[in-house]
């Protein structure tokens, strides 16, 4: 077996719940630093309970042309992001930069288009890829390769089975549960009347959602299959919606996302301008010990 193992890491997703995790930290001059601290308070709890051998960040770059074509109010029902958090992606990447952690960022695409890209890429040259994300859309990416963490805590992997307990459905069909159950979180709307129970038990039967729409005169409830006829160019965009990228033009460098001991002399000066006083004596530490 490869013995490679990456972790893919929702950057994004870290600094919002650091953000809302962790309240009023700031440095002497007044400078939001919460989102930061609790940024990299995860990134080390990320490597030291799943030990990788790479690693890489991956941010939201914008909202895809190609979704927003789609369903013009795509995410538009989510409060603006806070200024003090939008303050320290700077600060976020800066410390990447100073702790040689590669990220991504690509204009105009979302950390799970990156995340799945980079997952494609790195399939055929890695034992294992575990995505550290609370996305359920990257459930769809998961198989016998590909699992996912949290970014937090010390839940245990979930594979294909655990997205089955989770949803009902295997990952090969998050997509066409998603695309009838919709997702109120991405203002995404579903197959009225079709819930989440619902829309299991019709892939449980057909399999897959072409499969539904070409054999739902065998559906039981008129009901159902009166909102599936009505619903059917709905569901066809709402596949398009959910599906997940592979193809962006993301460079792995596995050299580069190789994981290693912090560069004492270009992290320490950024974690003492941070006021990270805790933060700089375990690296201060960690040298010692290492010499």
């Amino acid at each position: 077996m490869n013995p490679r193992k990456l972790v893919l890491v929702d950057g994004t997703a870290v600094l919002y719940r650091s953000f809302y995790a962790i309240r009023e930290l700031s440095t002497s001059s007044g400078e939001p630093t919460n989102a930061l601290y609790g940024f990299i308070r995860m990134l080390k709890q990320v490597r030291d309970i799943w030990t990788p051998t790479h690693l890489a960040v991956a941010f939201d770059g914008g909202l895809p042309k190609a979704r927003l074509d789609l369903i013009k109010t795509y995410k538009a029902q989510r409060p603006k992001m806070p200024e003090d958090l939008r303050k320290q992606i700077p600060l976020a990447e800066d410390y990447l930069n100073s702790a040689e952690i590669p990220w991504f960022r690509l204009e105009g695409e979302e950390a799970d288009d990156v995340i799945a890209s980079l997952a494609e890429q790195a399939r055929a040259d890695c034992g294992l890829i575990l995505i550290a994300t609370s996305d359920k859309d990257i459930f769809q990416l998961v198989d016998e390769k590909i699992k996912i963490v949290p970014v937090a805590g010390k839940e245990g992997i979930l594979d294909a089975e655990g997205v089955r307990r989770k949803t009902g459905v295997l990952p090969c069909q998050i997509i066409d549960w998603l695309a009838m159950v919709g997702d109120s979180s991405d203002n995404i709307p579903g197959v009225p009347g079709v819930g989440a129970k619902t829309a299991v038990k019709l892939l449980e039967q057909f399999g897959t959602v072409d499969e539904l729409l070409a054999r739902k005169g065998e559906v039981a409830s008129e009901r159902i299959r009166a909102v599936l006829e009505q619903s059917r160019e709905l569901i066809v965009r709402n596949r398009a919606m959910i599906k997940l990228r592979k193809d962006l033009p993301c460079q792995l460098a596995w050299s580069q996302m190789e994981v290693h001991l912090p560069p004492v002399g270009k992290l320490l000066p950024f974690l003492e301008k941070m006021e990270f006083h805790s933060m700089a004596k375990e690296l201060r530490e960690q040298e010692l010990f290492v010499l």
